[in-house]
């Protein structure tokens, strides 16, 4: 048998006690990983926001996953709310087993209307994003874009549906917004605050080439939909449109795989810390 080793994983547990207890339940789920290695950082006695926000800062830059037994309500939410910030997996196994018991133990105190559905957050914004996402593609509901977190802009196939929807799964509200030829853009967009605007754009002869794919799909039903001068027109009226606001952010999705074109987004989210996303 060929053993095949992946790369270092870092695991940071916190903890707001010694940390045994989720320490020791890694232990026992690494036992099914033989060929993974992997490295733990223990954080113990984090009572803080400010401890919390540099671990998540360290895990961050080590793209690493973090495991946590926090009792508090309000540290959980931030540990969530940081994580998804820096696209980083979090897995909370304090929260889970609180809500089971305050949903069994009817006359327990911690028992209070929809605190289920409090301590198990991280599910439910997954699931209402997904849904929010899937509502806003394609231009939908524009009369609802202030609801979105993330605004996506752009003409067809530069990948605005299949990076909404892998946005949403990581707890973000994204709507995107088709840019047509000679339309104009729904005027609510303006109104919007410029930080969450997200205009992606691509070389002409890329985008041809892929939106020839889709004409031949369609048995060449397009019309100019593919031709490399009108997917340049397209291109070009779409960057005067996104130039006209030089708050909006630019990012060239040429070549690129959705991850890093996410990734892109979310480090011009993280430097705008006054917004409150």
């Amino acid at each position: 048998m060929i053993e095949v080793f992946s790369m270092l994983q870092h695991v940071f547990i916190i903890s707001d006690g010694t940390g045994r207890t989720a320490e020791q339940s890694l232990k026992s789920a690494l036992v099914q990983f033989e060929y993974t290695k992997v490295q733990k950082h223990l954080r113990p006695e984090v009572r803080t926001e400010r401890q919390i926000l540099e671990i998540i800062e360290e895990a961050g830059k080590m793209k690493g996953i973090i495991i946590h037994t926090i009792v508090s309500k309000k540290l959980r939410h931030l540990i969530l709310t940081q994580g998804r910030l820096h696209d980083l997996r979090t897995i909370d196994l304090m929260g889970p087993l609180l809500a089971h018991l305050s949903h069994h133990f009817e006359n327990s105190p911690s028992e209070k209307p929809g605190i289920f559905r409090t301590i198990n957050k991280a599910y439910f914004q997954r699931i209402e994003a997904i849904e929010f996402t899937l509502r806003h593609d394609d231009g939908q509901r524009v009369e609802e874009l202030s609801e979105a977190d993330i605004v996506l802009l752009g003409v067809s196939r530069t990948f605005k549906t299949p990076l909404s929807v892998y946005m949403a799964y990581k707890g973000w509200r994204v709507a995107n917004v088709p840019i047509v030829l000679d339309l104009p853009v729904p005027e609510i967009i303006f109104d919007l605050s410029p930080k969450r605007i997200f205009c992606l754009t691509t070389i002409s002869k890329r985008l041809s080439e892929l939106r020839q794919v889709r004409d031949k799909y369609l048995g060449g039903l397009t019309g100019n939909y593919s031709n490399r001068m009108y997917v340049q027109k397209e291109l070009n009226y779409a960057d005067r449109i996104f130039r006209q606001h030089p708050l909006w952010t630019i990012i060239d999705v040429t070549d690129k795989p959705i991850e890093e074109i996410s990734s892109e987004i979310l480090e011009v989210i993280r430097s705008h810390k006054e917004v409150d996303f």
